[in-house]
């Protein structure tokens, strides 16, 4: 049985490459977390500095700040490096503050569970 050496490491899927770098990492739950990468384990458990979370609804977004932020592996979808040259959102997003994006959050949620409702109240009409 061989064993990896370090610079076997630096050549894996491992997240070593991302380092100190600004990711973007998707979670299970939806959410969207920016931030530097510190450190990382064999779990995908990894700690992001300067964290934040972008919340976007419709044209509106908004980063609320973290800080020093541990997230559990298990609940990691995906990360990605961001690209600093690039704009990373499209032109016509608004950016506005965390108090009016939890509105904005409140009332599309309401509208959802509106059309839910009325969902189930026409669920007597079979239509097929």
């Amino acid at each position: 049985m061989s064993w990896a050496g370090p610079e076997d490491i630096l050549f894996s899927t491992s997240l070593a490459s991302y380092l100190d770098k600004k990711l973007l990492v998707l979670l299970r739950d939806g959410r969207k977390l920016l931030g530097i990468l510190c450190s990382f384990d064999q779990f995908a458990n990894v700690v992001l500095q300067g964290a934040c979370e972008r919340v976007i609804v419709g044209d509106l977004y908004c980063d609320i700040p973290l800080g020093l932020y541990v997230i559990r592996g298990e609940n990691v979808v995906l990360i990605g490096e961001m690209d600093s040259e690039r704009e990373e959102l499209p032109a016509h997003m608004i950016c506005v503050s965390e108090s009016e994006i939890r509105r904005a959050q409140r009332a599309e949620r309401d509208a959802t569970d509106l059309k839910g409702s009325m969902r189930k109240r026409m669920e007597f009409l079979d239509l097929d």
